[in-house]
């Protein structure tokens, strides 16, 4: 009996993982497709209406459909003090985009990553990321210029950058 209570244990918990799975799996085409387009599947009602939603008012008066588009890996930036390295700065980044140019944004990621990685060694080198690194000032004033280079990569359909994870390891 004690060695057939560890086995049922792991089938009702494998069988309890599965179901799970089942049930919580993106509607639609999948994890997969979802990671791809860079697009998350919409939330249920229920969801919905416990967060707080974002005033969208201005963007769909203007009759523009936008998106938004995850690049796809994070940005790692060495905070360097005195010829050493102090800290690594990791930086997550989505884009704002017109509806229907997430291919675009794709296509040109290269040259983007490239121009935002200069944009980012400058802050870094500038002191942006040391101290109060959040501070609201030194955030605006990375913000300015993540959009002018993304506007000037990307073109007339980009819409805005968004800093979706910021975090520093000092080491």
């Amino acid at each position: 009996m004690s060695k057939i209570l560890p086995i049922l244990f792991a089938i009702l918990g494998l069988a309890t993982g599965g179901g799970a799975g089942y049930v919580l799996r993106p509607d639609g085409h999948g994890a997969d497709a979802t990671a791809q387009s860079g697009t998350r599947p919409p939330a249920s009602s229920e969801s919905q209406a416990d967060v707080a939603q974002p005033d969208l008012s201005s963007s769909q008066s203007e009759g523009q459909n936008t998106e938004f588009v995850k690049l796809n890996n994070q940005f790692v930036i060495p905070v360097v003090v005195e010829a050493r390295v102090t800290a690594l700065v990791v930086l997550s980044v989505n884009l704002e985009i017109e509806a229907g140019n997430s291919s675009k944004v794709y296509q040109l990621e290269p040259k983007l990553r490239d121009a935002f990685l200069t944009v980012l060694f400058d802050h870094a080198n500038t002191g942006g990321f040391s101290g109060e690194f959040t501070a609201s000032t030194k955030m605006a004033r990375l913000r300015i210029a993540l959009n002018e280079t993304a506007k000037r990569v990307l073109g007339p359909f980009f819409r805005d950058v968004l800093i979706t994870e910021l975090v520093r390891q000092d080491t």
